[in-house]
């Protein structure tokens, strides 16, 4: 079965990029422009991997996180934001999350996380 990564980011040329970028590296990856767009999708109980942007209208990362752990979906989490500050870092990490990387961030490191993430 392949592994798919679901990637969550508002703003569409950042979600263009981080597919082009996986599957780039031999990776599948499918976008989607809200968290509720996401979860409508029913792929947070298939995903194996979930990068998200912090910071989006109606629902944040982190209330999608708390949302998904609500659900019981044990998807390793990659956050990624412009805006995220230490409170938020703190709580993402604290609440299982695999990563915060604050945009722009190094692919090279990204790449890595994601493929540690589908290892676990």
């Amino acid at each position: 079965m392949t592994k798919v990564i679901a990637i969550i980011d508002d703003d569409e040329a950042m979600q263009e990029s981080l597919r082009d970028l996986l599957e780039a590296a031999g990776l599948v990856a499918r976008c989607f422009g809200s968290a509720e767009e996401f979860l409508a999708s029913g792929l947070h109980r298939q995903a194996a991997c979930l990068i998200t942007d912090m910071l989006m209208p109606k629902m944040s990362g982190l209330q999608l996180q708390a949302k998904l752990k609500e659900e019981e979906c044990d998807i390793p989490i990659i956050f990624i934001t412009a805006y995220g500050d230490v409170g938020m870092r703190i709580q993402a990490m604290r609440e299982g999350a695999v990563e915060f990387l604050a945009k722009p961030f190094d692919h090279q490191r990204l790449l890595n996380t994601v493929r540690g993430a589908l290892d676990r």
